[in-house]
């Protein structure tokens, strides 16, 4: 994968570095481009050359004028056609690498890059780098370079009705280009604003279109309104001193280019007065000035918008193109599976700059055993968890898996060797056969269909597609049992030698549940169970309980020898007992 980070502050280097990869049609789009420029400038010579023709009467010559302004309006079209082909597949083609390695990157960050930032706010700024780049070079060929180039070869037919008029208006366009260069670029803050704004409210559409039933279930509608009301003002307030801006560019534009076509114009006729210009020459001035009306017209018009596209191109590329926190070691080696002993090794651990976790903290769970952590919220259960996937690298000590430091090894390889049931699960908009393959991608149907069997997911059946079935954003058309049964399947179907359970059997129903620990149980058979355990009842058979608090394992063993002393096991026992008690009456 391309390290993309040294772009996030070079712009200009990110879109050459998709340009550099299809050299040939991009040059060939150019060359296209060029060629159709000067041929249409050269039409107004073309244009000179026939009238001073017509008027020396000469008419063996008038046809030759015929052909030659003829061959140059055909050429120009066909040109531009030409590049205009080329550019429908090579523009998009680079839309598409860009997209391809951004999402690369993307799905690169750590949890905590995620947690920081809205998931809408990332993806539109994935979309709105691909169509800023698209939109630049599109302008560049289009609406940049061709006026550039209009102007100079015009300036270059200029001299030959009088030199020191060339050099005027060369002097005088050159100053404008860059007075309109340094004016646009003066702006740019006002550009960022808008797209950082603008990138808001993608943000915050998408959270909220996300949590539907929660705005629903606490009837939200009218909050929720008046929030993206006053979101969206936010965003229209930046626009406006954004457009504004660029309409004060265009105004002077407008000023410097009226008095620079009139002066021109009566230049050329003063010359023609005098006997020293031709009337070919005048209409040459006359078509000249209206072509560089026209041209720098549609530079000032393109630097403007380019402007704002750059500018939500710089945003978005230094949002999304930061390091990576979590990399492999560059002697990083494949996790070798031995049995799947783990071990964390006196670590420490914060979020952050926030509160202490872990300090000095050691655990060890040997290979094949079934461990439960149970204690209150806050303990460092789901951190423990975290840590062993390695969402986040300890800032002191280690993480072994049969011995073998995880900082050390692949991402790849380690997760491989992790089956995981989470609490809260996880699915794509896709049908129940490719959410229950995710464990493993090249699983054959008769493969996903008996990790569904052996997971009770007797449901599909019933489903108005069976397997073929799209479960919804986020498996929205399921119950909760339903998909914490797609969970379990899916860990089934990886068969991965270490497994980690949260509350698998929290989200069933009565019914369900006796036949899912049956299933679990044959799932947990030969591997190393590690399960965050919220009904006690889930672990009473496992070989071992840990109980966390604040950070520290205060009690560790058996689960019958720990009922069989006082502590905070036996506690949490005798609470959760009585809760059932009271629920019963």
């Amino acid at each position: 994968m391309p390290d993309l980070c040294k772009y996030a502050s070079r712009p200009l280097s990110f879109i050459f570095r998709y340009l550099r990869q299809r050299p040939i049609s991009h040059a060939i789009i150019l060359l296209a481009v060029l060629g159709a420029v000067i041929c249409s400038v050269g039409t107004q010579y073309g244009v000179k050359f026939l009238v001073d023709t017509l008027a020396r009467g000469a008419s063996a010559d008038v046809w030759l004028a015929f052909l030659l302004l003829g061959s140059l309006i055909a050429a120009d079209n066909l040109l531009w056609r030409v590049a205009s082909f080329v550019a429908s597949f090579t523009f998009v083609a680079v839309t598409g690498d860009l997209r391809r390695d951004l999402f690369r990157h993307l799905t690169g960050h750590s949890p905590a890059y995620f947690a920081d930032r809205l998931p809408g706010m990332l993806t539109s700024r994935v979309t709105a780098t691909s169509n800023a780049v698209f939109t630049a070079e599109n302008m560049f060929i289009w609406n940049v370079l061709p006026p550039c180039v209009a102007t100079v070869a015009a300036i270059m037919l200029v001299c030959t009705i009088s030199l020191s008029m060339a050099l005027t208006l060369g002097t005088i366009a050159s100053i404008m280009v860059y007075l309109m260069f340094g004016l646009a670029a003066a702006g740019r803050s006002l550009h960022h604003d808008f797209a950082n704004k603008a990138a808001a409210v993608d943000g915050e559409m998408v959270d909220v279109v996300s949590n539907m039933p929660l705005v629903r279930a606490f009837g939200g509608f009218l909050r929720e309104h008046r929030r993206f009301d006053t979101t969206v003002e936010v965003e229209m307030q930046a626009r406006r001193r954004s457009l504004l801006y660029l309409e004060k560019l265009r105004v002077f534009h407008a000023s410097v280019t009226i008095v620079l076509v009139l002066g021109l114009l009566g230049w050329a006729i003063k010359l023609w007065n005098q006997g020293q210009a031709t009337t070919g020459d005048v209409v040459l001035a006359c078509t000249l000035s209206l072509a560089v009306l026209s041209a720098t017209r549609d530079l000032a018009v393109a630097l403007v918008d380019i402007t704002q596209h750059f500018a939500r191109l710089s945003e978005a590329i230094a949002t999304l193109l930061v390091p990576h926190e979590l990399r492999d070691h560059p002697q990083a080696e494949p996790l070798i599976r031995r049995g799947a002993s783990v071990k964390f090794d006196r670590i420490t651990f914060r979020y952050g700059k926030g509160q202490q976790i872990f300090d000095d903290f050691s655990l060890f769970f040997r290979s094949s055993e079934r461990v439960g952590l149970v204690g209150p919220s806050g303990g460092g259960k789901s951190t423990l968890f975290a840590l062993l996937q390695r969402f986040y690298d300890v800032q002191g000590g280690r993480v072994l898996i049969d011995g073998q430091d995880i900082a050390r090894v692949t991402q790849e390889s380690l997760h491989a060797a992790i089956g995981v049931v989470p609490q809260d699960i996880s699915m794509f908009h896709r049908s129940v056969m490719e959410n229950i393959r995710y464990g493993r991608p090249d699983a054959t149907d008769d493969e996903v269909l008996d990790a569904a069997l052996a997971a009770r997911c007797d449901f599909i059946q019933s489903l108005p597609d069976g397997m073929r079935t799209i479960v919804g954003n986020r498996g929205v058309k399921l119950s909760g049992g339903q998909r914490q049964r797609i969970a379990i399947a899916r860990a089934f179907l990886k068969d991965a030698p270490l497994l980690l359970l949260d509350e698998a059997t929290s989200s069933l129903d009565g019914e369900s549940e006796e036949a899912i620990r049956e299933a679990l149980g044959r799932l947990m058979r030969g591997r190393t169970v590690i399960a965050i355990a919220h009904r006690l009842s889930t672990v009473r058979n496992f070989d071992r309980i840990v109980v966390l608090q604040t950070g520290r394992v205060v009690q560790d063993g058996a689960p019958d020898v720990l009922m069989r002393g006082e502590g905070p096991y036996r506690r949490l026992v005798r609470r959760e007992m009585e809760r059932f008690s009271e629920e019963a009456a």
